[in-house]
This record gives C-alpha cells, structure tokens and sequence, in this order.
C-alpha cells in the first residue's frame, strides 16, 4: 500500500524566507491525546516571519513548517480522546505546523469555533484577541471611560487592541503610519487617530488628551517610539509592552515610572495561557460569547492561496499591511 501524503509549506534551514517551499511530506498520525485536524486556514503573523527567519526568542526545530494558529476540521483521533467528534470545526496553536493539509495537536489546545465565526476568521482571530483582552483586562485593568493608545493599531494585534478596548469602555486613540491604516484603526472603532510616522507625534498625542495624556497604552511595536509614548502617561498610567515589531528592543528612564506612579507591564499570551490555563480558557470563551452575539465581529485579514505562499510569508514583515495574513490551505 503507497503511503499517504499531504502538502506544506517546508524549510529546511531558519535564515531566510525564499528557504521554504511546497513539499509532501507523510500523513501525520495522531498518538496518544492527540487529534488530526484537515486545515482550512492558517493565520500568519510578525512572531511567525521571525520564526520563519530565527530571530523568534525560540527556535523551532527543523525542518519547520511554519504557522502557528490555524483552523480546521477534526480528521482522526489518537488513543484515549473523548468529547471530540471527526468533522467538528476547530481552532488550534502551536509551535508551527498549520501551514500544511493536516496538523496533528493535543486535544487540549483546540478551541471549538462559534457559529459566527468561518475558518479565515478563526485562523487570525484567536491569538491577537485572547492577547488584546488578556492584556487590557488583566495586565492594565482597564476600567471604563479610561483613555487608551494603541500603537501599530491597523495590524492584526492592533485592530483586536481597538475593538477589545471600546468593549470594555474606553476612550480609543489609533496610532497609525499611514492614511489607509487610520481608517482602518477607525472602522475598528478608534474614536480618534494620530500619524505615527510624523516626527512630531508625540505633540499631536498632547493636544489630543488636552495635556492630561493617556491611561494605557498598548505597545506590540516598541522601537524608537518607545520612551516618547511613555512620557506621555497620565498620572498612574499602564505602559503594556507586547513585542518589537518597530525593531530594538528599547531601554526606558526609570525615573520616568518614578514621575508618573507609571507601570511597564510585560503581556506574555504563551506564558499565560501555560500558568493560567482556566483563566486563558475563560477568555476564549468570552470572546466566542461576543462573537456568537454579535457584540464582536473580528477584523478581516489578507487572504493569500497555498500556492502563494511565498507572498503570505513575505507580508508578515510588510509594514504596509493591514490585519493580519491568512493562508488559505483548503478551500470551503
């Protein structure tokens, strides 16, 4: 009998991106705890061009086939798997994989889909948005008719940082480089926008809040901006730092915290939802609440084919895009 085989996105080296192809590769087999999903889609991300290149904190083994949230339908079942039904629509993460027909995943990493939700969606919306809420509401504690800026506010993180935040009541500023991605940041429900590529943002930021500054601010990108955006924290002010997407890692003036009663605050989703698996599982399921009622509708991403993969890729380090990449591996 010929041995069944599946397509993905496969590299053999972490260096550059023109590294990875198509390739076949055996149908994996679920063990023990585990399930095969068949993949729909696959959400690309900055984090997932980093691992792609090793310049991710982690380094993935090879040879990697990148994606790491994805969405599907449940092909088979490893030994000792219960409540979980072939043909049911799923969500997963991990380490890479979903860039590829067929994943294999714990059982317990699958997060069911609300009806509201296709696999496109699924596939960006679980990471950014259990980010997002996870870092405004548990991380700043974020009360209502606070004031908060969102930094990179038309990506896929930035975009679920603007629509999280007016859910839980406050007033939104969407930091953006460009015209197309402010009105992005605004269709999400910005209230108001800056220009952060103007060299005098920070200003624009001052006149914006009347001086008084803002309550939190929501940071995926870091880089040069950094400390400018700190200074201008209101008294007891929230700075959360997500990652670097605007490049270095930047240092801050401590007595700059001291001056404003201000906290930096670190957002780990990995970490969170490892040391804090009840609390992570009962984010989600908020989220699947607002999105099954209608109070959330999750922001569209840019939809490339299998075959195209190379541009999926590639777009995670566009700065030009807006959402977030989403690979399309079966067509519905």
């Amino acid at each position: 009998m010929s041995e069944v085989r599946m397509q993905a996105v496969l590299g053999h080296r972490l260096e550059s991106l023109d590294d990875y192809a198509l390739d076949s590769l055996p149908l994996p087999e679920p063990g023990p705890g585990q399930v095969r999903l068949k993949v729909h889609s696959a959400g690309l991300g900055f984090a997932d061009g980093l691992l792609c290149t090793g310049r991710y904190q982690l380094k993935p083994a090879l040879p990697f086939v990148p994606g790491c949230e994805f969405a599907g339908v449940v092909d088979a079942l490893g030994p000792g798997v219960n409540g979980v039904e072939p043909g049911q629509r799923y969500a997963a993460t991990a380490m890479g994989g979903g860039c590829a027909e067929f994943v294999v995943v714990p059982v317990s990493s699958l997060v069911p889909l609300p009806d509201g939700l296709d696999f496109a969606r699924a596939a960006a919306f679980w990471v950014d948005y259990t980010t997002a809420f996870h870092a405004l509401r548990d991380r700043a504690r974020l009360q209502s008719g606070e004031r908060v800026l969102v930094l990179g506010a038309a990506g896929g993180l930035g975009l679920a940082a603007v629509q999280i935040a007016r859910l839980l009541g406050a007033q939104v500023i969407g930091a953006a480089s460009t015209s197309d991605k402010r009105e992005a940041a605004r269709a999400a429900g910005a209230q108001q926008c800056l220009d952060s590529s103007a060299a005098d943002w920070s200003e624009q930021l001052k006149i914006l809040t009347g001086g008084v500054g803002v309550d939190v601010i929501f940071d995926p990108v870091g880089g040069e901006g950094f400390e400018a955006a700190f200074r201008r924290l209101a008294w007891g002010g929230r700075h959360l730092a997500l990652g670097f997407a605007g490049g270095g890692i930047p240092a801050l003036p401590t007595n700059l915290a001291l001056l404003k009663g201000a906290a930096l605050l670190g957002v780990d989703i990995r970490q969170f939802a490892l040391r804090e698996p009840e609390k992570a599982a009962a984010s989600r399921e908020q989220l699947a609440r607002w999105v099954d009622d209608g109070t959330l509708q999750p922001a569209a991403g840019v939809v490339y084919a299998l075959n195209d993969f190379q541009s999926a890729l590639a777009s995670t380090f566009n700065r030009q895009r807006i959402g977030k990449t989403i690979l399309t591996v079966l067509q519905e």
